[in-house]
């Protein structure tokens, strides 16, 4: 993206030229001109093609804003329609502003397509469809049109009547408001503005510019040299055409040092007022001012480097400080300054990554936005360098400007030891804003302890500095000088070289004299040549892993720490050393030595502060470590993590200070002192890995918060807790054969969550239920559980209910003989995961879980019954549930289970339940609504989907613009290999807009709903065959919901031509059936003909499957492809057109002379159907045209139809009769009597079993059923072929 500081227009005219070009356009045009407004109007006249030129998309580009002339003609023209099109993209993406006017023309008419501009739409649909050429890219073409102007008519504008008033009036207002919009000069953002697009589209979502409402501050946060300024300013040009007044005021954090809080106030006034010379006498007088000034005037305001509390309040105070809609942006590398402010909106700017960095370099060095082919490598080396800071980028890049290759691999080396000096000072602001001991802690992880985890290091530095530093770390992390990611400590790389570079500065050329050693190399000068000093407090040995295993390796005498008499933290990873120090300083508060050289510490090591000693994959054996508990009894951290001579764990018990105990991976380890199970200050155990460890002793650990003792493959019981130990919350055993838990289990009295994965068959204790606070239990992959034994002294307990409220029991073997004791243990559960076990049925006690509101039965294969649903049951999901009986079926899919719209259930199934009342074929379906967004049910019949599992949620499309809809519930997953067709119903509870949900809606007026389910990711093989939508009521009003454009009712001849339509396909359908029931007694050789519609339906009608109005032409492919693959036979065709004649006469004989005829003409022919998949496009359209017209019947038919044959001569009476007798109905077709269809004559011993096709008659009145005529003809085809 490339963001101008100017335009090459200031105004944009988009206007129909026939219609105003040589009146109200050109005077405009000259209006805006004569102003000193540069105004881009285009002068071809007529446009060749009709594709829009680039070069008017340019200027599209390059125009500040756009004004839009509606006129009568403007949507009659495709190339008017496509360059909307273009200008609202470019108010979407750029924040381009866009000034409607409405010349003569009815808003209304053009936000709805309705009037000239619904007829124009209209025309160009028929162009599309008569061409049939590209009719899929014409159609979404079409879509983008109406969703263009929905969206501009929905922007504040001006009408214009002709005869109301003066036009050069309304053209002098115009321009006047004009000019104020434009009257700003824009502010310099970059020479190179790379991979500011993304960025500012981020920063303008948390503005909400669009919206009027509120005050919002968003601040900008990060380190030096990361870009929030030129943010910033980005930000300030893409939207200041948006308010009244404007302010951007640069180096706060300076300009307060230098001048004071009063001169900010008086800037910030000068320009948002517009007047000079403003003087305040004071800070709280300049706040009165402000508010008074400024709290009813609509307001863009940026803060730039803000480092001080008292600027902000100075500044902006607060919301009501200024007008509605207002907006404020503040940047600073102080994170915990804004949430002191209140600033809830924020963003960190992120670092360019590797491709913007690599651009931002070129530019700067090559002049260019490619790489030079020769400098390829070394200019990988400079991005590396530069860690996606874009002021390092253009440091670098400049200076290396036109230097040869060697220049540049010096520069960087040299940059890599030493920093530039304009980066370093730059970066060094934040370091010098902070206290003298925050200072030395950045300095400590910077140097020594980036990538630890947080809590190691807040270990280290406690034990190091003999304090706390959680408030330091804290204020590190909001100075942006740390990170914490992934639960460990990272910092910029600049920034780390930043804190190396002031650590060096203090003694640049003895290294025994550093505060701090990290460089490998210089730790091995130093300890090879015996050279350190009482300088020296911490080493950090840990060489890189891609280093020779020869350069690990310290060759010393070891006798180098005897000078380092204030070392205090030693850390020693990933190295060899050729012998065991002979010395260590007795001021080690920190050591950390892994794979230590010797067998035992030196003898006259006797540190009193030592804090924490971790000798992980040391030779110690069980003599050593006791040696050790008795020596330093501060301790506090003891690990022996991976120390294979260790077979017992001995008397520990003087280290009464121990916090952190871990033996983890001991694999030899065989027994543990009791002495372990009785430390007060212990807070986490970790015995994980023990592999040959049997027993644990019995444990009375009160401050106890982390036990670990998974993967302990010998260890089959837990331990006896033999006090109350209330600190635990969180208890996970994986791949321990656990057999039992002790009863003393239950003082465990805090215990929230308890895990456990492939535990064998574990038998849960009955003191489960006395857990007062247990609310989760994950039994994973268990081979059984088992069910406990009771003892007389623990009948009273398993009366009792637990307050668990989750338990997951998947995969765990469970039979049917299980559910009666769990559900009464558990009765006040609230999700119960079941998911593949082998059960058959789920017992009638489960309604009495009133509290159950999430019941998962995936991939319960044998599972048959499902004998009671629990009364506030929401989420139900039986995936892959193949033996489910079709009772149970029924019962989950009854109405009055999800008449409240808060249900989310996904069980097998190819259809949609009946009583949505709106169905469609395929992924979508569109609806209208006005007022409030209708409570409502959705339900989607969704295919095979393969291996994986999908997350899924529903999309609304309203007025063309698409919500983000997400669903509240965190199970919005289908977690199972879908093998076959399943029904989702998810009710409006499960469907969240966020506070966005306004701004498409039009208040009073209708608004267009699409609704569609969006996949991710998305499948190959997904097929949503169905989508379905039900009202609920009497929450939601259907006055208030229709299933046709309302915009768009059909004139007295289309409505006359439905009623007329629906009859003849009753006929038809009635006929079809027929013919079906005579399909197995095809010959082979007879002359065949297949089942189609009527010829006069596919002519008379176009119709959409999204829609049940006749506005589309998207399904006419579809039939065209039907039309192909069948032949159709004329001889019935001509006899359903002459009975459907007859039937208008009311001549019951001639229609029965008819019948005879036919019989006469065509004996005993019979019907040959070879074309199946064909015949299913064919119901496909059946179903939709039967649909539309019974929707279009509800919604559109007079009360009484005889006014609609006003005028008509020749009508019948019979026959309007019968139509008013439909309408009566309520258009239901089902409700109405025929007379009954005449059969072809067959011989008895050709008779079909009447039974067999029984059914098939009633599926042709329910289009929803008509899809099984495609299984019949499959099954008889089948038939046919072995006989044949």
């Amino acid at each position: 993206m490339t963001v101008s500081a100017s335009f090459s227009y200031d105004v944009f005219l988009s206007f129909r030229g026939s219609d105003t070009r040589y009146g109200f356009t050109g005077n405009l045009y000259n209006a805006l001109s004569d102003r000193g407004i540069h105004t881009f109007i285009d002068e071809e006249e007529l446009q060749r093609g009709d594709e829009i030129r680039p070069a008017l998309v340019e200027a599209i580009k390059q125009s500040r804003m756009a004004i839009l002339v509606f006129s009568k003609n403007y949507a009659s023209s495709s190339f008017c329609l496509d360059e909307l099109v273009k200008i609202m993209e470019c108010v979407k993406a750029k924040g381009r502003l866009i000034f409607p006017i409405f010349y003569d023309v009815d808003p209304c008419h053009v936000r709805h397509q309705s009037g000239s501009y619904g007829e124009a739409l209209a025309m160009h649909e028929e162009r599309f469809t008569s061409s049939k050429e590209n009719l899929k890219e014409n159609m979404e073409r079409l879509q983008k049109w109406k969703m263009a102007l929905n969206q501009a008519a929905d922007v504040s504008g001006k009408h214009y009547k002709l005869g109301n008033e003066y036009e050069h009036e309304f053209i002098g207002k115009i321009v006047k408001e004009i000019s104020n919009k434009i009257n700003r000069t824009p502010l310099h953002v970059a020479d190179y503005p790379v991979g500011l697009e993304s960025r500012v589209q981020t920063v303008k979502s948390l503005l909400e510019f669009e919206s009027d409402t509120g005050v919002h501050i968003v601040g900008i946060y990060g380190i030096g040299g990361m870009g929030k300024t030129t943010l910033a300013r980005a930000v300030y040009n893409s939207i200041a055409d948006q308010f009244k007044g404007l302010c951007f005021l640069d180096d706060v954090r300076e300009n307060a040092t230098k001048h004071g809080l009063i001169h900010l106030q008086e800037m910030l006034l000068s320009e948002i007022v517009g007047e000079k010379d403003i003087k305040i006498g004071s800070v709280s007088k300049g706040i009165s001012i402000i508010k008074h000034r400024l709290q009813r005037k609509k307001i863009l305001l940026i803060l730039d480097d803000v480092d001080k509390l008292e600027q902000l309040r100075a500044t902006v105070g607060g919301p009501n400080w200024f007008g509605s809609g207002s907006r404020v942006i503040v940047t600073t590398r102080d994170k915990h300054l804004l949430a002191s402010h209140g600033v809830d909106r924020k963003y960190e700017v992120e670092d360019l990554n590797e491709e913007e960095s690599l651009e931002l370099l070129c530019w700067n060095a090559f002049k260019d936005d490619k790489v030079d082919p020769c400098y390829k490598d070394i200019s990988s080396q400079a991005v590396a360098y530069a860690s996606g800071l874009p002021l390092a980028l253009e440091v670098v890049g400049s200076l290396l400007f036109g230097k040869g290759i060697k220049e540049w691999e010096s520069a960087l080396e040299q940059y890599k030891k030493i920093p530039n000096k304009r980066i370093q000072d730059i970066l060094k602001v934040s370091y010098n804003a902070l206290e003298e001991d925050q200072q030395k802690i950045f300095l400590d992880i910077a140097c020594c302890l980036k990538g630890y985890e947080l809590a190691e290091v807040e270990d280290i530095l406690c034990a190091h500095y003999g304090v706390c530093m959680k408030y330091g770390i804290g204020v590190l992390v909001d100075k942006s000088l740390i990170k914490i990611k992934n639960g460990r400590v990272t910092l910029h790389e600049l920034i780390e070289v930043m804190g190396k570079e002031i650590d060096r500065q203090e003694s640049p050329k003895e290294l025994g004299k550093h505060r701090r050693l990290w460089f490998h190399k210089d730790i091995i000068q130093v300890l090879a040549e015996n050279t350190g000093t009482s300088e020296i407090e911490i080493i950090s040995l840990d060489f890189p892993l891609f280093e020779e295993d020869e350069e690990a390796y310290v060759e010393w005498d070891g006798e180098a720490f005897k000078k380092m008499e204030n070392l205090k933290t030693l850390i020693i990873r990933n190295s060899h050393f050729s012998k065991g120090p002979t010395h260590l300083p007795n001021s080690l508060r920190v050591l950390e030595w892994w794979t230590y050289p010797l067998q035992d510490l030196p003898t006259d090591f006797h540190s009193n502060k030592l804090a924490i000693c971790k000798l992980p994959r040391s030779c110690f054996t069980s003599l050593e470590l006791s040696g050790i508990s008795k020596k330093f009894m501060n301790l506090t951290v003891l690990n022996f993590d991976g120390t294979e001579c260790l077979t017992q764990i001995p008397d520990i018990s003087s280290l009464q200070n121990l916090v952190k105990l871990t033996f983890e991976c001991c694999e030899n380890l065989v027994a543990i002192h009791d002495s372990v199970g009785f430390l007060d200050k212990l807070k986490i155990l970790s015995a994980f890995g023990c592999g040959k460890l049997m027993s644990f002793p019995p444990i009375k650990l009160i401050s106890l918060e982390q036990l670990d003792l998974s993967s302990c493959s010998s260890l089959e019981s837990f331990p006896e807790i033999l006090g109350k130990m209330e600190n635990i919350t969180q208890l996970e055993l994986k791949y321990t054969p656990l057999k039992e838990f002790p009863f003393s289990f239950r003082n465990l009295a805090r215990l929230r969550d308890l895990v456990l994965v492939d535990c064998g068959n574990v038998q849960l204790p009955i003191s489960i239920v006395m857990l007062p606070e247990l609310a989760q239990i994950f039994a994973l992959g268990c081979k059984g559980l088992l069910l406990p034994k009771q003892d007389k002294d623990e009948e009273e307990v398993s009366s009792m209910s637990s307050n668990v409220n989750c338990l997951c029991l998947s995969g765990c073997n469970l039979s049917d003989e299980y559910f009666p004791m769990v559900l009464a243990w558990f009765s006040n559960v609230k999700e119960l995961e079941l998911s593949c076990n082998n059960f058959t049925f789920l017992p009638e006690c489960i309604k009495e879980c009133h509290s159950l509101i999430l019941l998962n039965l995936d991939n319960c294969e044998h599972l048959q019954e499902i004998r009671g649903i629990p009364p506030n049951l929401e989420y139900f999901s039986a995936g892959n549930c193949k033996s489910l009986s079709f009772c149970c079926t029924a019962m989950l899919l009854n109405q009055e289970l999800h008449e409240t719209g808060n249900t989310m259930f996904c069980l097998p199934g190819t259809r949609s339940p009946e009583w949505f009342e709106q169905q469609s074929i395929g992924p979508s379906l569109s609806f209208w609504f006005r007022n409030k967004f209708p409570v409502m049910d959705l339900c989607f019949v969704i295919g095979p989907m393969g291996k994986d599992s999908i997350l899924f949620r529903p999309i609304m499309t309203i007025n063309g613009n698409t919500m983000e809809t997400q669903l509240t519930e965190k199970r919005c997953c289908l977690d199972f290999r879908a093998l076959d067709y399943h029904i989702l119903i998810i009710g409006t509870k499960y469907m969240k807009f966020g506070e966005c949900l306004d701004k498409p809606l039009t208040k009073n007026e209708w608004n267009h709903v699409v609704v569609s389910i969006g996949i991710e990711p998305t499948p190959k093989d997904v097929i949503v065959k169905q989508t379905g939508l039900h009202v609920i009521k009497p929450e939601s009003s259907m006055d208030d919901v229709q299933f046709t454009n309302p915009y768009k009712q059909p004139s007295f001849k289309e409505k006359q031509r439905l009623v007329d339509i629906v009859d003849c396909h009753r006929q038809f359908m009635q006929q079809q059936t027929t013919l079906v029931s005579l399909k197995p007694h095809v010959r082979q050789g007879g002359e065949s003909f297949s089942l189609l519609p009527p010829q006069a339906c596919k002519n008379n009608m176009n119709w959409d499957s999204n829609s049940t109005g006749i506005t589309s032409t998207s399904s006419v492919q579809g039939y065209e492809i039907a039309l192909q693959n069948l032949r159709l036979d004329m001889g019935v065709l001509q006899f359903v057109q002459q009975r459907k004649r007859l039937a208008i006469l009311g001549l019951s004989q001639q229609r029965r002379m008819a019948s005879l005829d036919l019989q006469q003409r065509r004996g005993r022919e019979m019907v040959s159907l070879l074309s199946s998949p064909s015949l299913e496009l064919m119901v496909s359209w059946q179903r939709r045209c039967i649909t539309s017209v019974q929707g279009l019947q509800e919604q559109h038919l007079p009360s009484t139809i005889k006014q609609n044959f006003e005028g008509c001569n020749g009508i019948y009476e019979a026959k309007v009769s019968e139509m008013v007798e439909c309408n009566s109905n309520d258009g239901n077709d089902n409700d109405r009597t025929s007379s009954p269809v005449e059969q072809l004559p067959m011989a008895k011993e050709d008779r079909v079993p009447s039974k067999k096709y029984q059914h098939v008659s009633n599926m042709a009145w329910d289009p929803m059923e008509l899809e099984y005529l495609v299984h019949i003809q499959k099954i008889n085809l089948s038939q046919t072929t072995q006989t044949l």
